[in-house]
């Protein structure tokens, strides 16, 4: 074959291969093995998760510390999300543009909304929603708020505070306003699969009892804001509005990235309070590791099922 065909032939297979040498390896990626991924919000709710993590190795991207390894056989990266919806939105898209995320899963701690839960309860919501994205209505006579015309509500007001959908660019390039982003079906039926399986905490290290063994519930809706919620009234708004029975300060934020990217996801809140319905004072800092470590069983039980 005449050398200049060669040298033709043989520029023309680097083209033809350059972009799928691209494709198969994005820029920035850490890591090459597809992973779940495990989010907690904030170091206590990780220990467990972490401590029964094995080949561990640590990534740091912009001070947050991602650790791959496995987790009952399975690999998984860990990270903090950080407390609250913006911490929790920035590090869930971090974790799917430097690593191969096959599924998320958030583990952690939450007020109870639902009056048939109670403190240690484990819940796998259906859905979430960001029950404080709202638009703040003016006064137009004492006690009477006049929203002012836009989008459909997502629910009735509390008090002046009407709450609305969010909008949000899907993976398909679609801009739609959605009230509720919601969890993969199949991963809430294997979590309502593995939930009869799993041996719940009663009692903290110091002690502390519950009144009653606590279980886990797959289905429902949670909700999720800027607030850290210990009131009453809107404890009940909250489940009438919404019909909520957990609300917490990230899931919805990581669920909307999630959707965003169309990666499946699902969030597994331990009870560690009543977010104001609670007989006396605010029982968080009495169960909170208690309610870390329920969520933390049954995502390990989760994540051993997994496929």
């Amino acid at each position: 074959m005449p050398r200049p065909l060669i040298h033709a032939l043989c520029l023309l297979l680097v083209v033809a291969t350059a972009p799928l040498a691209r494709a198969a390896e994005p820029a920035g990626l850490l890591d090459a093995i597809p992973r779940t991924a495990v989010i907690s919000a904030f170091a206590p709710e990780l220990v467990a998760l972490a401590q029964a993590t094995s080949d561990k190795r640590e990534h740091r991207i912009s001070g947050t510390v991602f650790t791959t390894g496995r987790l009952e056989g399975k690999p998984v990266v860990l990270f903090l999300s950080g407390v609250s919806m913006v911490n929790a939105a920035m590090n869930a898209q971090r974790a799917l543009d430097h690593f191969r995320i096959s599924r998320i899963v958030v583990s952690g701690i939450a007020g109870g909304v639902d009056p048939a839960l109670d403190v240690g309860d484990v819940v796998a919501p259906d859905e979430w929603g960001e029950y404080l994205e709202s638009v703040a209505a003016r006064e137009d006579a004492p006690g009477h708020f006049a929203p002012a015309a836009i989008d459909p509500f997502a629910g009735p007001p509390f008090l002046m505070f009407y709450p609305k959908a969010v909008q949000v660019t899907g993976p398909d390039g679609r801009t739609e306003h959605r009230a509720w982003f919601p969890a993969d079906p199949a991963l809430v039926a294997l979590a309502r699969q593995v939930a009869p399986t799993v041996a719940l905490k009663r009692c903290t290290g110091a002690g502390r009892c519950l009144a009653a063994t606590p279980k886990v519930v797959a289905g429902g809706a949670g909700v999720s804001g800027q607030s850290f919620v210990d009131n009453a009234a809107l404890r009940t708004w909250a489940f009438g509005a919404f019909h909520a029975r957990v609300l917490d300060m990230e899931t919805a934020a990581v669920a909307q990235v999630a959707y965003a990217n169309g990666t499946p996801f699902i969030g597994f809140r331990s009870l560690s309070d009543l977010a104001g319905g609670d007989p006396g004072q605010n029982q968080a800092s009495v169960f909170f590791q208690l309610a870390s470590d329920n969520s933390a069983a049954v995502v390990r039980a989760f994540v051993k099922a997994l496929p």
